[in-house]
């Protein structure tokens, strides 16, 4: 049986706290989703911060819903761009990354730790899990067939729950290197 999964590409994003999205965009202040992502309950919001380093800005989308701890993730091109140095981390890991300040419309903030480049990563049910003889946090191979620019991913991290949905997420500098067109089907290989 062929292992099938989508591939889809994770651009710059950032994941704030309910505590960052007050100083950056109001006391109170709700986010607004735009359009709903693979992932169940989550979103792309119509709110855009600023990430700041000592070379550079770019301007970052913010996913909701609002998380425990703010979170910038980059590509490590994006990572370049601005100025700091990204360590390759699952989400969440963000014990001893790098910090950056985010500006909003009504303040900015000043994380000390938080920017990642997401480490490649295969969200998966348990059921999807058990079908592909699978576990959480196992590491992959990911085949990607395009035009041109097939290549096999390594190192991608199984990720289960049963509150995601099966979707393989890789960044823009991934997506470059694969030439894959927005989103594609990739074959997990044992």
């Amino acid at each position: 049986m062929e292992k099938t999964v989508l591939v889809e590409i994770s651009a710059r994003h950032v994941h704030v706290s309910e505590k960052d999205l007050f100083t950056l965009f109001g006391e109170g202040y709700s986010l607004t989703p735009k359009k709903d992502l693979s992932q169940p309950g989550q979103y792309a919001c119509a709110e855009k911060v600023q990430v700041v380093g000592p070379k550079g800005t770019l301007n970052a989308s913010i996913l909701g819903p609002v998380r425990p701890a703010t979170q910038v993730e980059l590509s490590l091109t994006d990572a370049r761009t601005v100025g700091i140095t990204v360590p390759v981390r699952e989400s969440g890991d963000i014990e001893g990354s790098a910090g950056c300040k985010l500006v909003g419309p009504c303040g900015e903030v000043e994380i000390p730790v938080g920017a990642i480049a997401a480490k490649r990563h295969i969200h998966m049910t348990t059921a999807d899990a058990a079908k592909y003889d699978l576990k959480d946090t196992q590491i992959v191979k990911v085949a990607v067939k395009t035009e041109g620019r097939s290549l096999i991913f390594d190192d991608v991290v199984v990720r289960v729950s049963d509150k995601f949905a099966l979707a393989m997420h890789i960044d823009t500098d991934e997506a470059n290197a694969a030439a894959v067109p927005g989103s594609c089907t990739g074959v997990i290989l044992d």
